[in-house]
């Protein structure tokens, strides 16, 4: 058993839809734990950094103009192998494609609009817990 911690943001389009309550339900009836949860509008440096492994990619501006046009929800999550498990329960990127059971299969409107990020890999999870939390902000419990 490896318990990790992973990084989970419901985007713009899942907190303007009123999904929040929905999402964070999903991953405490998985058994996760919440070790962080706020709101925040990100600012464009924030959202660069979060994002910067898509710099230069044709999407970059338009994913960094859309989740910096409103509020969004960030939360660390805990858990046995709590990336792999976070990501299949959100499902592939492309909401279009994901399964239903699955977040985006469930809520995404589109490739764009797809609700919610969430970390791929635990080194990955490390990197963007610091670009939105600080370190007194994550509760150990």
């Amino acid at each position: 058993m490896a318990v990790q911690r992973t990084f989970v943001m419901i985007k713009p389009d899942g907190v303007k839809r009123g999904l929040i309550g929905e999402i964070i339900a999903r991953f405490e009836r998985k058994g996760l734990k919440i070790k962080a949860l706020k709101m925040k509008k990100l600012t464009r440096e924030e959202a660069e950094k979060l994002y910067d492994i898509h710099k230069g990619k044709p999407f970059f501006e338009e994913l960094i103009n859309f989740v910096t046009s409103a509020p969004v929800v960030g939360m660390v999550l805990e858990g046995d192998e709590a990336v792999s498990v976070v990501r299949l329960m959100i499902g592939p990127t492309d909401g279009r494609k994901a399964p239903p059971g699955t977040i985006r299969g469930d809520f995404a409107l589109s490739i764009g609009e797809n609700v919610i990020h969430a970390s791929d890999s635990p080194e990955r999870a490390e990197y963007e817990i610091k670009v939105f939390f600080k370190d007194d902000e994550i509760i150990d419990w």
